[in-house]
């Protein structure tokens, strides 16, 4: 089958960070050791409970950009095996279905939750970890040992009918998310894999385009359900003009939350989209955020030296989805004593943070990854389900969030879109691998 294939190894390491930096040639072009091939091995099921899926479109997603210009953390290297076939914000057709599969049949429309939880991997009920028995499988503890025997054994390691070592795949090899995984396939290719356990119903009033938006929309509820004020009318301020930046922001509106929204982006575009997805007030870093904390009754002071400091006002929550120095150095300033900070933003290694006001005030910095069981409206759901309920219900225009849609064969301008947003206008930029197979846009 078609796919792009991407390989760790020190030869490429070094290609992206030394030139990485002046042409994107060593980070997604000839250089790199991202590669489109047509020769990838069609995915088989992997035991009884497996669904062979053909995908309509998959995302782009910043995690991506940042393992293919190696800039993200080494400090998850070990929850990875490569080579892998990156996508992991995935829409998808059923193809096949193994024999024990009982929820999807051939033709159904689902979304793929990408996190490898024990039961994936085929541990039996008493070895599965705390965090899966929970349903939080995003931070499954043993995602960095290989698999009981996904090889022919089903989810409670009973060995498939027929099977044999000699013809049953080997254990899953280490590895937390499809994508990032040399077994598991993900979405930049025409067909992939997935246990049944990873599969939900796309409804028929959500569009591929809505759809392929789940997987960053549910990281935005999952924090917001878990991470949101606890007064559903505060006031909360979310720093980020990227995808999570405004899935959060959506999240906040189709969970109910009724409070006033302050959405900090940087440019008209983006601020348009974020009043869509129900900002009540959208500025832009420096004096205009200043301007907002001012008036939350923020008493303003110049240190000696350094920059400066605020006391009082500040907003209960602010959701800091960048991850950077500068921005969690704005969010310990702008939120309210003893109010929380919730991480969105991939933040790694950061130098020279100044973590006074986190003492000083009594803050509390709670960071997300993923999603997993919530509880809704009386109901335990995986935050996949509540997704695709408010993407059907609320009736907030999530789908404005893609504004770039390539073929696969288009890959190199589809990542080039994606890490260059200032000039491409990119938000979420999606690959079709068949194309036309979706009614997502045509890409800019």
């Amino acid at each position: 089958m078609r796919a792009l294939t991407f390989d760790v190894n020190v030869p490429g390491f070094l290609r992206a960070k030394t030139l990485g930096r002046f042409s994107e040639a060593a980070t997604f072009g000839p250089l790199s050791t991202l590669r489109l091939r047509d020769d990838v091995p069609t995915p088989v099921l992997r035991g009884p409970e497996w669904v062979r899926l053909r995908v309509l479109a998959c995302g782009i997603c910043g995690t991506d950009l940042a393992n293919l210009s190696y800039s993200a953390s080494p400090a998850m290297e070990p929850f990875g095996s490569f080579p892998a076939v990156p996508g992991h914000e995935v829409v998808a057709r059923v193809e096949e279905v193994g024999s024990a599969v009982r929820r999807f049949r051939p033709g159904d429309r689902v979304v793929v939750d990408p996190m490898i939880s024990c039961r994936v991997r085929g541990w039996p009920e008493e070895k599965i970890c705390l965090s899966c028995r929970e349903g939080r499988h995003s931070t499954c503890e043993l995602a960095g040992e290989e698999g009981a025997g996904g090889s022919g054994a089903s989810a409670t390691g009973e060995a498939v009918p027929g099977s044999s070592p000699e013809t049953s795949p080997a254990p899953l090899r280490r590895g937390l998310t499809i994508g990032y995984h040399a077994d598991l396939p993900g979405g930049w290719a025409e067909e992939m894999v997935a246990h049944e356990s990873q599969l939900f119903h796309v409804p028929d009033g959500v569009s591929d385009t809505a759809a392929v938006l789940v997987e960053p929309l549910s990281i935005g509820m999952h924090a917001v359900l878990n991470g949101g004020p606890d007064d559903p009318e505060a006031d909360v301020l979310v720093i980020g003009s990227g995808p999570i930046a405004f899935a959060t922001i959506w999240a906040l509106r189709a969970s109910g939350f009724r409070g006033s929204i302050v959405a900090q982006t940087k440019r008209e575009g983006e601020a348009e989209l974020a009043r869509a997805l129900g900002a009540d007030e959208v500025v832009k870093p420096g004096v205009e955020a200043r301007q907002v904390l001012v008036e939350t009754g923020a008493l303003a002071y110049q240190p000696i030296v350094g920059e400066e400091v605020f006391s009082g006002g500040g907003f209960p929550v602010v959701f800091d989805c960048v991850g950077n120095r500068g921005s969690l150095t704005q969010a310990l300033r702008f939120t309210a004593p003893r109010g929380r900070i919730v991480m969105l933003g991939c933040a790694a290694e950061i130098s020279r943070l100044d973590l006074t006001f986190l003492w000083a005030r009594e803050l509390e910095l709670k960071g997300f990854v993923g999603y997993g069981t919530e509880r809704w409206r009386g109901r335990e759901l995986h935050t996949f389900e509540v997704t695709l309920e408010g993407l059907r219900d609320s009736g907030i225009p999530a789908e404005k969030l893609v504004t770039h849609t390539f073929p696969l064969s288009r890959y190199r301008d589809a990542l080039s879109a994606a890490a260059n947003r200032a000039r491409s206008g990119a938000i979420k930029v999606v690959l079709e691998p068949h194309e036309g197979s979706g009614d997502a846009r045509e890409g800019a």
